[in-house]
């Protein structure tokens, strides 16, 4: 297994994230494969193959993370028939899923200009402010973002080290603007809410009590602001996600980097945000082209 995804690194060239999904997927099915009658990954057949895919669809995973399972484990299996140790791939026969495309909803830059001049210079406005400058800054999801703790915080190299589910961890470069609204937070609202010296291991957002925010303390904060401005049934931690990856690709960004900076697993998951570019290079088109 290990040599597999070393030439998945080095010869073709797979993005850690990529890496890190295939192994992930070796692993869940080696796990299967021994509470099948004790299998090891040598002693798997078609069988088994095809009784790995039916459990992922009863445990609800995606078709994205299904097709992934079979490339990845296609790509195993052939590997090792090309170095000698296997004849025959036991996922061959099996064909991916159509994926369903997610439809995105984003904003435009002038709705997330009016947002962000929301909040006030109260404790709780710079604190707004900084929750959701970074969240447009740097794509985060709300799960990441209620987990971070100031010794994820480099203001200084002006970036954070953001931790997923699976305790994976990337880097993510922090902008102007939430680098700003950050300071202003820490050095003017932090300490009315917490009474006390900032450690390492203080969680970086907390409530009007002084605690760890939570999932649904942000979605309340989002929700306040996006009724104020005509935005409350699509104000959302997602739409600001998909927002940042949306106006990345619009000023030239690539899948492979936004991959790397959202933490996908792979690139099929950013397959969905193409389909805004298409359309926004059609709208600048129509607006544009004297002849259009």
């Amino acid at each position: 297994m290990n040599d597999y995804l070393e030439y998945l690194k080095k010869v073709q060239n797979k993005a850690d994230n990529t890496v890190l999904a295939y192994g992930r997927d070796l692993q869940s099915f080696e796990r299967f494969l021994e509470e099948r009658g004790g299998k090891q990954l040598d002693d798997c057949n078609d069988s088994d193959a095809t009784a790995y895919m039916l459990e992922l669809g009863k445990r609800k995973k995606s078709k994205a993370t299904i097709n992934r399972n079979i490339a990845s484990l296609r790509g195993y299996y052939d590997f090792r028939i090309s170095q000698g140790d296997m004849e025959v791939n036991p996922f061959a026969h099996l064909k991916t899923m159509k994926n369903d495309i997610r439809k995105i909803d984003y904003l435009e830059l002038e709705e997330v200009e009016a947002l962000l001049e929301l909040p006030d210079q109260t404790p709780k406005g710079l604190r707004d402010r900084a929750i959701m400058e970074l969240m447009y800054g740097t794509g985060i999801r709300v799960s990441e973002l209620v987990r971070l703790k100031y010794s994820d915080l480099n203001l200084r190299m002006r970036f954070l080290s953001c931790r997923d589910a699976n305790d994976n961890s990337r880097v993510i470069p922090i902008g102007s603007y939430a680098y700003s609204a950050l300071k202003d937070y820490m050095e003017k609202a932090y300490g009315t809410f917490v009474d006390k010296e900032i450690e390492a291991e203080d969680s970086l957002f907390v409530n009007m009590h002084g605690k760890c925010i939570t999932r649904q303390g942000v979605w309340k904060i989002l929700k306040e602001y996006g009724d104020r401005i005509g935005l409350s049934d699509r104000m959302t931690p997602q739409i600001l996600r998909d927002t940042f990856a949306v106006h990345i690709l619009q000023n030239g960004g690539d899948l492979r980097t936004l991959q790397e900076l959202m933490g996908f697993e792979d690139l099929a998951a950013g397959l969905a945000y193409l389909s805004c570019i298409d359309i926004h290079i059609k709208d600048v088109y129509n607006r544009t082209h004297p002849r259009a």
